[in-house]
């Protein structure tokens, strides 16, 4: 039984450990940043309700997006009338989830021409002269500049929120596939033989009351897969190439034609633009620079090279392009709506389902969707950001 007010839950992380449970009053599946962090905000707000947190693979999923996401808090990314969404979920993640390396880092947006609030780039380098090697200031003469961004790790978030919303009483599976059924979930416990195969080692059935799919770019597809539910959502494959020139901690974020540099582990991590949905069937596969195969997509190639007069070193040994697919990180990113610049939201599929997807947006609004979520279960009105 999941723990009740002051308990906390029990965690099963192999299939060696007996698991016998039947009915839950909520069930989250999906343990990305989106899912943890909806079930850390329901125990809180209700923590009479009987919580399942259900998870494919490890917390979080070294396979799933949010271990990848950029991590970048901008005000830059915030659509009108979210200001104060926005706002507090900056706070939350400067403190409310214990070390997920929160750092202000200011952000700055590169462009070639003028334009309102922006200020020349030139004597800008002045205040940030660890981006004076990123950049070529002729090339994109004109910046504006977010004083309050921040980077911070995804992944720390997930986990501190799982880890947080078990000690508050939800109860964790992980290694385990779900399956939507009408009123429950199908729970296939995964093991991986001798030979390094994963299988099914068996199977349960859970009732829900409420169910919420929280499975990133696979939300969709289970719910219609599942439940034949249609969804107007999509998804895109994103590479993250790493670049290996010098970055420390007073080093800003870049961002220039839609190409984020985020600085990372002494370099930079490249965060490509997403321009639309990758079609379905879509299998991402490496590119060819010059004939020679990389592991880079096409697409992504085309995003770098057409960026790399104005930022030298993209044209240079530092760009980790790989030769295969293998080299180069990448995760399925969930697209609200199939737009790559709509914000992370929820939406109720019937039948006590709801759907959480986060996407390219999630960085700065993604808990806070999460929380109004959460809310909505809880039956609660008010909200933290007024």
């Amino acid at each position: 039984m999941t723990g009740g007010p002051g308990q906390a839950g029990r965690v099963w992380a192999h299939v060696g450990q007996p698991f016998a449970e039947r009915e839950y009053d909520v069930a989250v599946l999906g343990a990305g940043r989106m899912g943890t962090a909806c079930a850390l905000f329901l125990r809180r707000l209700a923590p009479g309700l009987r919580l399942l947190l259900v998870e494919r693979g490890g917390l979080p999923n070294e396979e799933g997006a949010t271990i990848l996401a950029p991590g970048v808090w901008t005000r830059l990314d915030v659509p009108p009338g979210r200001e104060a969404e926005a706002r507090w979920e900056r706070e939350q993640l400067a403190g409310a989830f214990g070390d997920v390396t929160f750092q202000p880092r200011p952000l700055l947006r590169l462009h070639a021409e003028e334009g309102p609030g922006r200020v020349p780039t030139r004597p800008l380098l002045a205040r940030f002269p660890e981006a004076a090697p990123l950049l070529d200031p002729d090339a994109l003469p004109w910046a504006d500049v977010d004083e309050d961004a921040a980077t911070y790790r995804p992944g720390a978030a997930a986990l501190a929120c799982g880890g947080a919303a078990v000690r508050a009483g939800a109860d964790l599976l992980l290694n385990t596939h779900a399956h939507l059924l009408p009123g429950g979930v199908r729970l296939d416990r995964l093991t991986v033989t001798n030979t390094h195969e994963v299988v099914t080692h068996e199977t349960h059935e859970v009732r829900a009351g409420v169910m919420v799919v929280a499975l990133g770019a696979d939300g969709p597809a289970a719910a219609e897969q599942d439940l034949g539910v249609h969804t107007a959502h999509g998804r895109a494959y994103r590479q993250f190439p790493r670049l290996n020139t010098p970055s420390g901690d007073q080093t800003p974020v870049v961002r220039a034609g839609g190409l984020t540099l985020r600085p990372q582990h002494g370099g930079f991590t490249v965060v490509p633009p997403l321009h639309h949905r990758d079609p379905a069937g879509y299998v991402p596969q490496g590119g060819r620079l010059t004939g020679v195969p990389v592991g880079v997509r096409r697409e992504t190639l085309e995003d770098l090279t057409r960026l790399m007069e104005a930022l030298p070193p993209l044209a240079t040994g530092a760009l980790e392009i790989g030769r295969s697919l293998a080299d180069v990180p990448g995760a399925w990113v969930a697209l609200p709506q199939g737009r790559p610049d709509a914000p992370p939201r929820h939406e109720a599929l019937g039948g006590r389902v709801h759907l959480l997807l986060g996407g390219p947006l999630a960085d700065t609004l993604g808990l806070a969707v999460a929380y109004d979520l959460a809310a909505r279960v809880a039956g609660v009105g008010k909200r933290p950001w007024g």
